[in-house]
């Protein structure tokens, strides 16, 4: 028998959840914590997941660390998205990019992939903004 917690026991919650096969609630006062949790839980929701402490370290922010951050902020602003929406984009990156980009990396990629999925800009467009900036910085490709 696996444990409540294990991968088993909450991917069979969240089967009993979707649309193909659910049980219909009655009233969402009366739902016990465990599906609760299974409610809450995204089987490729990568953030916050438990991991091991490592040691803090003051770090400045590098100057496009600070323009990504600043840009993102400016998208909410003008009602592109909001903090929950890339919050939530950047967990829809999977575990592989979630983990293997920077902080601010994650941000402007979720940045590229909303504007082009919300149709603000097309590929094409973003590919000739980015090559723009390589040549006239010298950054390579």
């Amino acid at each position: 028998m696996s444990s409540p917690n294990s991968f088993d026991a909450l991917q069979t919650r969240v089967a009993d959840i979707a649309p193909v096969y659910r049980n219909p609630l009655d009233s969402p006062y009366e739902i016990s914590n465990e599906m609760f949790a299974a409610l809450r839980h995204v089987l490729h929701d990568v953030g916050g997941q438990p991991d091991l402490p490592i040691e803090y370290k003051e770090k400045d922010e590098e100057p496009w660390e600070m323009r990504t951050y600043v840009t993102c902020e400016c998208l909410g602003w003008r009602g592109v998205w909001n903090s929950e929406e890339r919050r939530r984009a950047e967990n829809d990156l999977g575990a592989t990019l979630y983990f293997g980009l920077p902080y601010y990396a994650r941000w402007a990629t979720v940045a590229a992939k909303t504007l082009i999925n919300k149709g603000l800009i097309t590929p094409d467009e973003l590919s000739a903004k980015l090559d723009e900036v390589r040549a006239r910085t010298g950054a390579a490709s």
